[in-house]
């Protein structure tokens, strides 16, 4: 299995970024929050971002060590917990992870948040009406 984060899966574009926190959903799971955003399959079925707030974590030290723990369990969880059921639907989304605590989670905590958000992810896209396709009545 390849594991790998390739770039086409940041979620970079200012647009995308800004569709997301305005008409997304968010759901949380202390220390972390998703905002999310389904939308028709694309290019890149799943795109995301990570945000560690300054306000909360002074040190940039602490910032870029929590990033990566936040990276890695979605790296290792997003297969089989993500993308089957998002395929299974047939859209694609798009999820913002921001951390919430104002002191660093051991890495076992945040996976255990991480899982359990990409759960309710998939879930909601289980359960959401295909998206339309503006291209397919054509």
């Amino acid at each position: 299995m390849d594991y790998k984060l390739k770039k086409d899966e940041k979620l970079c574009s200012r647009t995308a970024v800004n569709l997301l926190f305005d008409e997304g959903k968010s759901l949380m799971a202390f220390p972390l929050r998703a905002a999310y955003r389904l939308r028709p399959r694309g290019e890149h079925p799943v795109q995301f971002l990570i945000s560690i707030p300054k306000k909360r974590i002074r040190h940039a030290v602490g910032r870029v060590t929590l990033r990566r723990r936040v990276r890695e369990a979605y790296r290792l969880n997003r297969r089989e917990l993500l993308q089957a059921p998002l395929n299974d639907a047939g859209c694609g989304v798009d999820i913002a992870f921001v951390y919430l605590d104002n002191n660093p989670a051991p890495y076992s905590v945040i996976n255990e948040r991480m899982v359990s958000l990409l759960q309710r992810i998939a879930h909601a896209a289980s359960e959401a009406q295909p998206p339309v396709n503006e291209e397919a009545g054509r």
